[in-house]
């Protein structure tokens, strides 16, 4: 118990705060951005909307290793969208926070992505219909009577998004590295609390915050989609 009490102590917060960062970051693009590409996608034919849906949802299947070499090969310095982004707009991904958050909501997107276009499936097509008759435009539409039909859904892929880039892992150490109170994330810390040091006792408090932190996710998205779900015996 006291050698927990003093790494508790001389534990560096950075990683929980910059994992809770980059999370919170990377769910809000991933909100708007999966909530547009699923409202595109379910206007598409059947052939197009198989291709497009298996593009967008490759990340989801793909080992996050994978993700992350395909985006060193777009954002590396030695790249030519790299080299412009930096050269000509001051702007870096590699071994910066913004290929934090660049990983991580590529990684998290499907999981946005096939929540949203789940819920929107189940919308009463009556619905969209009667807001037609009402003089609604399609945008007024889409906000006002499809996004919150599709609440429980798309609050669900929201939570399991903030989950998922907050644990992001094998893309973002290939994107972003490990730079300490940079892009240093927990789950970074836990493999190099291990690998490196061999600090088992370290690496177990880590452990423990991040199984803190995901009960308190699954406890939250049960008490968002729990209540119209519910059945009664």
């Amino acid at each position: 118990m006291e050698d927990i009490l003093r790494v508790l102590r001389n534990l560096d917060w950075s990683p929980l705060l910059i994992s809770l960062k980059t999370g919170l970051v990377a769910t809000v693009v991933c909100f708007f951005l999966g909530l547009f590409a699923a409202r595109k996608v379910l206007k598409l034919s059947g052939r197009a909307r198989a291709v497009v849906d298996g593009i967008l949802t490759l990340p989801m299947v793909l080992p996050p290793t994978v993700a992350g070499f395909f985006l060193l090969l777009l954002f590396s310095l030695r790249r030519p969208l790299g080299s412009f982004l930096y050269q000509d707009l001051g702007i870096k991904v590699v071994q910066t926070w913004l290929g934090c958050v660049l990983a991580a909501s590529v990684i998290a997107f499907p999981l946005m992505y096939r929540n949203a276009r789940a819920a929107f499936e189940q919308v009463d097509v009556n619905l969209i219909y009667a807001g037609r008759t009402l003089g609604m435009s399609e945008l007024e539409i889409f906000w006002r009577v499809i996004v919150p039909t599709a609440g429980p859904g798309v609050a669900s892929g929201t939570i399991l998004t903030f989950a998922r880039a907050l644990g992001e892992y094998g893309a973002t150490s290939m994107l972003a590295g490990n730079i300490a109170g940079k892009t240093g994330t927990i789950s970074q810390k836990i493999a190099t609390a291990i690998s490196q040091n061999g600090d088992y006792l370290t690496a177990g408090v880590w452990v423990v915050i991040v199984m803190l932190i995901a009960f308190f996710i699954v406890f939250l998205m049960n008490l968002v989609t729990g209540g119209r779900n519910r059945r009664r015996w």
